[in-house]
């Protein structure tokens, strides 16, 4: 298979690389580096790099046609860069994938990563139940809040797919990702950073949200499922939750951080930040029904995976 990953020198694009090569595929990475790293383990892959600005359609115009699956992954993500710049997450956000619409061809298959935050706000409002499933409606709860803008570009861009799709005559699945975590994912994310925090020794140690809960998944887990959903002709056309169903305590996470790190410091836990929601957990029948999927790393197996890979391997 030729496959072609937009935005696949970030986090989950080179996993998924790794993934795609073992299954045979011949993969090209397409990126603009703003985010993705160039670095020894991408470099070291058996895939072909290219560097590109994907809000500009000469990018597209340079890419060849004819690939057997395409994942789209580019995006601005991440909360301090969400909050740091709101219209750069709209326009690139936004541009990227659009350009990217009128560039596929009839017959194509799309992968295309959307986010649990594009429901956040039915969650907080209580008009979505927790565990959540996807037919829940979708609410922006301030337009003109920045922490939404990243939100509402991925709502676009889930209708835009569909839409598009359908209307073109290509495949396309839509994955929407619930706190995905492992190597090589930066340290603007909760797991990385009180990783880093811990094996720094911070005492006390300050914690925020304490008493919110989300359900973690480890990134070969949500690799997997992607992957699957991609092998499922059942799946196109429709919107399918990618995560881990146990949910966790914060409190409890950052303890099992500070096992894994062997340190014990005092805790100062402090209130979440504006806008965070309260609980996150997706409800995974449909990914079940239509895949089989099941999570199979524990959350302390993939927080010392991913502990050691910071303690050993990050650079910042």
């Amino acid at each position: 298979m030729r496959t072609l990953l937009l935005g696949g020198a970030g986090f989950i694009g080179l996993h998924l690389a790794r993934r795609l090569l073992a299954d045979g595929h011949d993969v090209t990475v397409v990126d603009d580096f703003s985010r993705g790293r160039r670095d020894d383990a991408l470099t070291g892959l058996d895939v072909e790099v290219r560097s590109a600005d994907l809000t500009d359609p000469a990018a597209y115009a340079a890419i060849e046609h004819g690939w057997d699956q395409i994942y789209m992954l580019a995006a601005v993500v991440g909360v301090r860069n969400v909050e740091k710049d709101p219209a750069k997450v709209i326009r690139v956000n936004t541009l990227a994938l659009m350009h990217l619409l009128d560039w596929l061809s009839p017959g194509d298959r799309l992968f295309f990563a959307s986010t649990s935050e594009a429901y956040a706000g039915a969650v907080t409002t209580g008009l979505a139940p927790v565990p959540t499933p996807e037919s829940v409606p979708l609410v922006i709860e301030d337009v003109g809040s920045p922490r939404y803008t990243y939100a509402i570009s991925k709502l676009l861009g889930e209708a835009a797919v569909l839409h598009t799709a359908r209307a073109k005559g290509f495949e396309a699945v839509i994955g929407r990702f619930h706190n995905v975590y492992g190597p090589r994912m930066g340290a603007d994310h909760v797991i990385p950073e009180l990783s880093l925090r811990a094996a720094r020794g911070e005492n006390p140690f300050t914690l925020y949200g304490a008493d919110q809960s989300r359900a973690f998944c480890y990134v070969d887990d949500a690799v997997e499922a992607v992957v699957s959903l991609m092998d499922t002709p059942k799946a196109f056309g429709q919107i399918v939750h990618i995560g881990n169903d146990t949910e966790t305590n914060i409190g409890d996470l950052a303890e099992l951080v500070l096992s894994v790190a062997g340190v014990s410091p005092e805790r100062h836990d402090v209130p979440a930040p504006a806008g965070s929601v309260a609980r996150r957990c997706p409800d995974l029948t449909l990914l079940r029904e239509l895949t089989g999927y099941e999570p199979r790393v524990g959350l302390e197996e993939g927080v010392r995976k991913t502990f050691t890979w910071y303690q050993e391997s990050w650079r910042p």
